[in-house]
């Protein structure tokens, strides 16, 4: 389960202190799908790395008792000058996971070629972020956090990520964070609206999406 309770978020910018979202709660079960709608801006991102712990909130606790991804495809804590082969080695260090079956796993998946045995800061993003995505779902997490990147790739591509995550990982719990509400209709069990610093939550995803075209 992951718990998050009373958050608030605050960014200092040059005109002051800025609310991203205040006090909101909200609880993920194993194996539920949630889904968060809202515009740009909303803060939709910035709820994403709250509970993947890349960043901390303003004020509010947020409780782990299940293995959470960092964002799908995100590459921003590749290091550039090792290759992608490297950074796989280094991350299977971190979440304490044995390296040797899922080097083949991840270089088949990310479809690198030589580029595999290259410096992450030759890539391309697109490359980058299919490295990312194929690590990501070599680990065997609880919860995967999903931002916006579903389509990762060409049409080949995206649907063989699609095949990954939402068929052979079923069983797991995943955020799926859009303003895009069709892939949250498709694939989320309930919802939830991010609008102007709160979260509102409906049990029922169509309630959600017909709240979040009245508030958008």
């Amino acid at each position: 389960m992951i718990v998050l309770k009373n958050i608030s978020k605050r960014y200092t910018t040059r005109q002051g202190s800025h609310l991203i979202f205040d006090d909101i709660n909200l609880t993920i079960h194993p194996g539920e799908k949630i889904g968060i709608l809202g515009r740009n801006g909303a803060g939709k991102s910035t709820l994403i790395r709250l509970m993947s712990g890349a960043e901390l909130p303003t004020s509010g606790n947020i409780s782990r008792k299940m293995s959470i991804s960092w964002p799908l495809a995100f590459s921003g804590g590749f290091q550039g000058s090792l290759t992608g082969l490297d950074n796989l080695r280094f991350i299977c260090r971190i979440y304490n996971v044995d390296i040797e079956p899922i080097i083949p796993q991840v270089e088949d998946f990310a479809e690198l070629g030589e580029y595999f045995y290259e410096p992450v800061k030759t890539y391309s993003s697109g490359m980058s972020a299919r490295l990312a995505f194929a690590i990501s779902l070599s680990i065997n997490f609880d919860c995967f956090l999903i931002d916006e990147v579903v389509a990762v790739g060409d049409s080949r591509f995206h649907k063989k990520c699609q095949t990954e995550l939402f068929e052979k990982r079923k069983d797991r719990a995943m955020i799926i964070v859009s303003h895009q509400p069709q892939q949250i209709m498709m694939h989320c069990d309930r919802a939830a609206v991010l609008h102007e610093g709160k979260l509102h939550c409906f049990d029922d995803v169509p309630q959600a999406y017909r709240f979040y075209q009245t508030a958008s």
